[in-house]
């Protein structure tokens, strides 16, 4: 399977259990990373509570740096997404579209960038 983000395509790669793959991207070498890592974990129901459905997503890539100890680094972006059973797919869809569109934004960035939690 393949996904698209920014018309970059991702490729499967080997999955390293049945509950994560990771997808190389076009800039993917043995010496670089470009790469979506997709996790799942099922809910776990109690007496009390429905449980949890968990998923994650990983971006991982190298970078060449400027004005560092090194001229390469990694960056790399985690999202964990945590929806209680039964919940609606509209409220997720909502919630989804809520934190993609935030973290276009320029406090977001200025946050990732410059570690400014007032932008």
């Amino acid at each position: 399977m393949t996904i698209t983000v920014n018309t970059k395509a991702y490729v499967a790669d080997v999955a390293s259990s049945p509950n994560s793959i990771p997808y190389k991207g076009p800039g993917a070498t043995l010496s670089n990373l470009d790469q979506f890592d997709l996790y799942r974990t099922t809910p776990k129901p109690t007496k009390e509570f429905s449980g949890m459905a968990r998923s994650r997503v990983k971006l991982s890539r190298t970078l060449t740096l400027t004005g560092a100890l090194t001229s390469k680094g990694p960056l790399t972006i985690d999202v964990q997404i945590n929806v209680p059973v039964g919940a609606s797919g509209t409220d997720v869809d909502d919630a989804l579209d809520d934190i993609a569109a935030g973290l276009a934004q320029t406090w977001a960035q200025e946050l990732a960038k410059n570690l400014d939690l007032t932008a």
